[in-house]
């Protein structure tokens, strides 16, 4: 049975992970995340996986705060580069393989088709830049690897877009929701399931960038919308532009992701956004 290190544990796709695993019972887990594990610190990995035999190491652990990230750069670089090159350098030590995850904000959003992993990237935030370094920390300085971007994550989870909208939802009568950037959400446990079943399929020589997001097209009011009449609130979603909700950080008008790589290399079936929205909210009781 192979041992894998999963950092960020505690998070949206770490608690997927785990609960996958515990579940199917395929690898040897060590869960990890801040309070036992400071993987901006070389030398307490290097203590932490000491006579653990790691083979994969995968990284969920991410400054996610697109907006605070704005007045934050210096953690956001900490975590989402400084903490990957890092976990690189570990990764070449001990021969195991990084599954890092990446994010659809290293793109600009000027494109009218989805994104393929070798488009050009040109981050327009903070948060964009400093995942983007943490890609370019990997493609330098590690042997063995896959990169994995994905696109708006949500779970029964932590704090996410689908529970935003149903807290705020549920306490006014109407709220607004920009239709003018255009993305696919994605169920957080359709991706840690992907995962564990691309990992018997990797060659130790692998160094990929894949995308993986769920299938189809939404933008934030389409995907606020959807939340709100399945989960059967009285609300009135409406739509607006974003120069009229004005945020910190800038975010890319159209960043769906093309998935026929990841497909292809893996037989991956993905399911549509608003079936696996179905799936997470009646996991959480509210449809």
């Amino acid at each position: 049975m192979n041992n894998i290190l999963i950092t960020g544990a505690n998070g949206q796709l770490g608690t997927e992970l785990k609960l996958l695993n515990e579940n199917y019972k395929i690898y040897n887990c060590y869960y990890t995340d801040i309070d036992n594990l400071d993987i901006t610190n070389i030398e307490n990995i290097r203590n932490f996986i000491k006579n653990k035999k790691i083979d994969y190491i995968i990284n969920c652990a991410a400054y996610t705060n697109v907006d605070k990230a704005e007045s934050e750069p210096k953690l956001a670089e900490l975590i989402n580069s400084y903490a990957v090159y890092n976990l690189s350098i570990i990764s070449n030590e001990i021969n195991a393989t990084l599954i890092n995850i990446s994010t659809d904000f290293v793109f600009d959003g000027n494109k009218s088709t989805p994104y393929i992993e070798t488009d050009i990237t040109n981050p327009i935030s903070v948060y964009g830049k400093s995942k983007l370094n943490g890609e370019n920390q990997i493609l330098k300085f590690c042997n063995n690897f896959i990169i994995i971007r994905t696109s708006w994550l949500y779970s029964p989870f932590g704090k996410n877009f689908v529970k935003t909208i149903q807290k705020i939802a549920n306490e006014k009568e109407s709220i607004k929701v920009v239709f003018d950037q255009v993305g696919t959400p994605t169920y957080a446990k359709d991706l840690a399931d992907a995962i564990l079943n691309i990992l018997p399929k990797l060659n130790k020589n692998c160094r990929e960038i894949f995308h993986y997001s769920n299938e189809g097209v939404a933008s934030w009011y389409d995907f606020a919308n959807a939340i709100v009449e399945l989960s059967n609130i009285k609300c009135k979603v409406e739509p607006i532009e974003t120069k009229d909700f004005p945020t910190p950080a800038k975010r890319p008008h159209f960043s769906v992701l093309n998935k026929y790589k990841i497909k292809n290399a893996f037989n991956l079936e993905i399911p549509y956004w608003r079936n696996s929205l179905i799936n997470c909210l009646k996991r959480m009781d509210t449809i």
